[in-house]
């Protein structure tokens, strides 16, 4: 019980004893220092003394769907953007960036892709994002478009180098929605949001197209093969079992031959063929 309390105060000491020396960390990593203050105060001074020309320098407007990231000897002021609407600056301290978060779309350049099964072919897309966090896109990349646009190319071939020819031409949602999240998980420390990705075009090569033209012609024509010899096999059953029920009634027969003269007679035809009984012809040839 002894160990468990003295081991429990040392816990909660050490909490005690670094916290301040976070809290000192952070609270001297957003101050300004002596010397930023004193050039910011300078700066105060001169926009006081030229106040009536000073003040069109001073005041910036920046757009509903913008946001500005204003930067005071180096530093985020406030650690979060500015606007929309109107702010106030320090032309000789204060530096912004102004950052656009509309949705933004591009088109990925065809790219010559080897699939999984060896066959090149060139696919191009549409990708469509926009910036979530106005600092992240600042602060964490250079120039969030050109990245977001070159990772998208490099994603493009590793997705589609991963997928046989079949899947990349009948699974086209599934591909795109893989790209999105691939996308979407990498540019997120870039305070970027993919909203959506989508494969325009796959082109062939001119001998493969002609071939899975081949191809499937090959395979109609194997179907059609097979159907009709499926409709001859029903239609012989059918034969068969229509003799067998003449066979019982060789009434059948004649009517039968009746209905064929009067499908003949029923087309205005100037000659009809008068179909002979073959019973009558076996009787005349059993009395020779």
């Amino acid at each position: 019980m002894l160990s468990l309390t003295t081991t429990t105060t040392e816990m909660v000491t050490k909490v005690h004893i670094s916290s301040p020396e976070i809290n000192g960390e952070d609270m001297s990593s957003g101050a300004l220092g002596c010397f930023g203050w004193l050039l910011y105060l300078i700066s105060m001074l001169l926009v006081l003394a030229t106040f009536p020309v000073s003040i069109f320098m001073c005041v910036t407007i920046v757009q509903e769907y913008e946001r500005a990231v204003i930067f005071r000897l180096g530093r985020i002021v406030d650690k979060k953007p500015k606007g929309p609407g109107l702010f106030f600056i320090v032309p000789c301290t204060d530096r912004f960036v102004k950052v656009d978060l509309r949705t933004v779309s591009f088109d990925i350049p065809p790219q010559e892709i080897l699939t999984k099964d060896s066959v090149t072919v060139s696919v191009d897309g549409v990708v469509y994002f926009r910036i979530h966090c106005p600092i992240s896109s600042v602060t964490n990349v250079s120039n969030a478009h050109i990245a977001t646009q070159l990772l998208a190319q490099t994603t493009l071939r590793n997705v589609l180098g991963t997928k046989n020819l079949s899947e990349l031409l009948s699974d086209r949602e599934g591909i795109s929605q893989g790209m999105q999240e691939s996308l979407d998980e990498a540019t997120n420390p870039w305070g970027i949001k993919v909203e959506r990705v989508e494969i325009k075009d796959v082109k062939l090569p001119q001998q493969l197209q002609r071939a899975m033209a081949a191809e499937a012609e090959a395979s109609r024509e194997a179907r059609a093969k097979v159907i009709a010899a499926e409709g001859e096999m029903n239609a012989s059953r059918a034969l068969k079992e229509a003799s067998l029920v003449m066979a019982e009634s060789p009434t059948a027969l004649q009517l039968r031959y009746l209905q064929t003269l009067n499908t003949i007679a029923a087309e205005k035809n100037s000659t009809i063929i008068f179909p002979l009984p073959i019973d009558v012809m076996q009787h005349f040839m059993n009395r020779k």
